[in-house]
């Protein structure tokens, strides 16, 4: 490990380590579920990190909306930055409806979808997310017959408002658009893969 290292040039290494630390400060620690309460489940490039931490993953957030939301580290951050905005409702209702369609059983089903609608969707609820009064009646309606589509409208309403509304700002925030000016810096520093080495990958 010290000898690969020690391979890189020395403003490489700077620029990761720098990298990696606006990065922690970016992310809410408490956000990523490290036991640590540390960022080192992103320490960049690791081989032994369950979620390896990449600059072209930073990067690769402001190509899609998609794209943010099928990467972890892309949400963690995401909600960082929805939490500054008092926001992050309607992610963290996304998510939950994303792990409500997963849900075998249909008696877990009823009851998450319950616990779904007290929290994000019913008038005065704890996290109200911001649809229309049309689609809360509906989604209401399709509790008395929980499926795992039942609240398909109201999270397709909700993820329309974060990718028009939220994830502009968001990609305009200073700490994202620092945050991808450092990913740049370092992976732009990394030494050309030759072609064998790419046939390897």
């Amino acid at each position: 490990m010290c000898r690969t290292l020690s391979a890189f040039p020395s403003n490489c290494l700077e620029r990761a380590k720098e990298f990696k630390t606006r990065l922690g400060i970016f992310l809410h620690k408490s956000e990523l579920g490290t036991e640590s309460g540390t960022v080192s489940k992103f320490e960049w490039g690791s081989k032994h990190n369950k979620e390896k931490f990449v600059p072209e993953d930073v990067l690769g957030w402001k190509e899609s909306f998609d794209h943010l939301l099928s990467s972890k580290s892309g949400i963690a951050a995401f909600r960082a930055f929805l939490k500054t905005e008092f926001s992050e409702e309607n992610l963290e209702f996304w998510l939950a409806c994303e792990e409500f369609k997963k849900i075998q059983s249909a008696t877990k089903l009823a009851s998450r979808a319950q616990r779904i609608f007290d929290e994000f969707i019913c008038s005065e609820a704890p996290k109200e997310v911001n649809i229309d009064h049309e689609t809360r009646e509906l989604t209401q309606k399709n509790l008395q017959g929980a499926t795992a589509t039942c609240f398909d409208e109201a999270q397709g309403k909700t993820r329309i408002l974060m990718e028009k509304d939220s994830y502009p700002r968001f990609l305009r925030s200073a700490a994202y658009r620092d945050l991808a000016e450092q990913a740049c810096a370092a992976s732009t520093s990394q030494p050309s893969r030759h072609a064998g080495e790419r046939s390897h990958i």
